[in-house]
């Protein structure tokens, strides 16, 4: 149990890295998506924000989440369980987008990842599950 003065940061700290997390994830789509052309001036930089923004948020967000399904004994509840099928999923499309990333960076072949469509449903789940608590 965290002491109930903490619990408001946590969660604060929780919601800013999920914002940061899901805002490079979707940043990604679009640089990928872009192709080649327009990516190839663009992915260095996008690189390096994923690695010095994008990646610690995502840790941030597993962290943070943890601390507070644990201080709130939610693990045998079965929004959470639920909720985390999406966040599973976009750390996955996250790490799909990086290789991908890294491949047009080094000029190799890339393939975009067609997941753009799947990060707005999840992230409207996510959002759902953790504020109605089904």
């Amino acid at each position: 149990m965290i002491p109930l003065d903490a619990y408001p940061w946590l969660k604060a700290l929780h919601v800013a890295c999920a914002l940061l997390f899901v805002g490079g994830v979707v940043a990604n789509s679009l640089l990928l998506a872009a192709g080649r052309a327009a990516g190839a001036r663009t992915a260095p930089v996008l690189r390096q924000w994923d690695r010095t923004v994008t990646v610690p948020a995502m840790l941030g967000v597993w962290a943070f989440g943890i601390g507070l399904a644990v201080s709130g004994g939610w693990f045998t509840h079965g929004w959470l369980q639920t909720k985390l099928v999406p966040v599973v999923l976009l750390s996955a499309i996250h790490g799909l987008q990086s290789g991908q990333i890294r491949r047009l960076v080094e000029g190799m072949d890339f393939k975009p990842v067609w997941a753009a469509g799947l990060i707005v449903p999840s992230v409207i789940a996510i959002a759902v599950l953790a504020v109605i608590k089904p």
